[in-house]
């Protein structure tokens, strides 16, 4: 998945984040790939974050419209 830049859904960019995690963890990483991953991590948080308060905004709206 590092090759394509473009998280498509939540469950991949979410999964892309713990193999980023399990790899930062593991301390086998140089420096440049270090920034590299840390870089990739927080436009994935983005993305996350971006996508749950969509998701959050959509439901809240079917809420409304049940209420």
């Amino acid at each position: 998945m590092g090759t394509d830049k473009a998280a498509k859904t939540y469950t991949q960019a979410k999964k892309e984040l713990e193999e980023i995690v399990t790899s930062i963890e593991s301390g086998e990483l140089d420096v440049d790939a270090l920034t590299d991953k840390v870089k990739r991590a927080s436009e994935l948080i983005t993305f996350c974050k971006n996508k749950l308060t969509v998701t959050d905004k959509e439901l809240q709206k079917i809420l409304d419209e049940i209420e």
